[in-house]
């Protein structure tokens, strides 16, 4: 069961307004959903994003760009785009501070779900992302394939 109510969609406007640290987020996604989801938990996060995505009211890759910045989910760039697949660079001083901590294994599976399925809605083609974690430049590519 959904906790918004039927009218209110994710927006930077209304998600602004919410208070959250970004260490008990990441304490409860990278320690307790796993913990929880055994190894079902990287599949279900990438679902989690993409439900997350379907509640938002994203219409263009300069709000989706602005969302990630309000999430706390890092500075994302396209650096590039073909027929076939979009790449995409997320960076940034949360980014660089998660990939280089010692406490927890850190992955972008909700982001990459998320971000599939905002690319959908945007362009009307089915995308599939993956990441690839980059530590010596502190950032992670994310390709978006056409499906």
């Amino acid at each position: 069961m959904s906790v918004l109510k039927e009218s209110t969609k994710l927006t930077t406007s209304n998600i602004s307004s919410l208070v959250g640290t970004g260490a008990g987020f990441d304490l409860m996604r990278y320690y307790t959903l796993p913990d929880f989801l055994g190894k079902d938990a990287p599949y279900l996060l990438y679902y989690m994003g993409k439900n997350m995505a379907r509640q938002s009211s994203i219409e263009s890759f300069d709000e989706l760009y602005e969302f990630f910045q309000y999430m706390g989910w890092g500075e994302l760039v396209k650096i590039k785009e073909n027929k076939k697949e979009i790449l995409f660079h997320l960076k940034g001083h949360m980014i660089e501070k998660r990939l280089h901590q010692k406490l927890l294994t850190i992955e972008f599976r909700l982001e990459c779900g998320f971000l599939s399925e905002i690319i959908q809605q945007i362009t009307g083609h089915t995308y599939e992302c993956f990441e690839e974690k980059n530590q010596k430049e502190n950032l992670v590519e994310i390709k978006a394939l056409k499906g």
